[in-house]
C-alpha cells in the first residue's frame, strides 16, 4: 500500500491526509512540534494513520508532501527524501516570509528553491492554489462533468506521473503546467490562483498569467 508522508499537518496537510486515507492510502503525519500533538488528527483518520517526526514521515513516504511555511523549508529533512516524489504545496508570501529579491523579480521560484534544498528528490508543485477546505469539499470522481482541476509543475516526468495519479485518485483532474521554472504561473495574484476551474479553464488561466 502506498504511504503518504506529510511534513506539516496544518490546514492543507490535514485535508490531504483525510482524502488520502479515504481513498486507501496509509499516511504518516508530522509537524514542527511533536507526534503527540497530532493525537486528535490521527484518531480521526483511523487505523491507516500514524504520527511521527518529520524525518520519520520522510523515511516512510512513498510520496512526500511538504506543506509548511516557505520560510521553514531549510528544515525539511533531505536525505530520507532522496529519489522520492515530493509534493510542494507552499506559496511565497513576502509579508510572512520576508522579501526575497530573487522571488520578487521572478528570477527564481519557491518550488525551485525547495528542489535545490532537496537535491536528490523530485519536487512537484501542487495544491498551492486551492483553499484547504476545498480539498475535501470539492473532490469528485474521475469522469465527473466540470470536475475541478489542479495544476502541477515539476522537472521529473515520472514524479509528475505519480503525483498526477494521486491527485486524480483523491478527486481532481490534473493540468501539467510545465517545469518548476514555470510554476510562477500559479503563484498568488495569477488568474489560476484560487478560483475553482475545470481543466480547460485552468489551462487558459496558466497561459494568461504574466510576471
Amino acid at each position: 500500500m502506498t504511504t503518504i508522508g506529510l511534513i506539516g499537518a496544518g490546514h492543507i496537510g490535514s485535508q490531504i491526509a483525510r482524502q488520502a486515507v479515504a481513498h486507501g492510502y496509509d499516511v504518516v503525519v508530522s509537524n514542527s512540534r511533536s507526534p503527540e500533538t497530532l493525537a486528535d488528527l490521527v484518531a480521526e483518520l483511523g487505523e491507516h494513520a500514524r504520527a511521527a517526526t518529520a524525518a520519520e514521515a520522510a523515511q516512510a513516504a512513498d510520496i512526500a508532501v511538504v506543506t509548511i511555511p516557505f520560510n521553514a523549508i531549510e528544515k525539511v529533512p533531505a536525505e530520507p527524501l532522496a529519489g522520492k516524489p515530493v509534493i510542494d504545496t507552499n506559496n511565497y508570501y513576502w509579508e510572512r516570509d520576508g522579501h526575497r529579491p530573487e522571488l520578487d523579480d521572478f528570477s527564481e521560484t519557491s518550488s525551485g528553491q525547495l528542489q535545490r534544498h532537496l537535491a536528490g528528490a523530485h519536487v512537484v508543485k501542487a495544491f498551492n492554489h486551492i483553499f484547504a477546505s476545498a480539498i475535501t469539499e470539492e473532490a469528485q470522481d474521475a469522469g465527473t462533468t466540470d470536475r475541478r482541476a489542479l495544476a502541477i509543475f515539476g522537472d521529473d516526468t515520472a514524479a509528475k506521473r505519480t503525483v498526477s495519479e494521486f491527485i486524480d485518485t483523491i478527486g481532481f483532474d490534473v493540468v501539467d503546467g510545465g517545469s518548476l521554472d514555470d510554476s510562477w504561473r500559479i503563484q498568488r495574484d495569477t488568474p489560476g490562483y484560487g478560483p475553482r476551474m475545470t481543466a480547460d479553464e485552468l489551462r487558459a488561466a496558466l497561459v494568461a498569467a504574466t510576471k
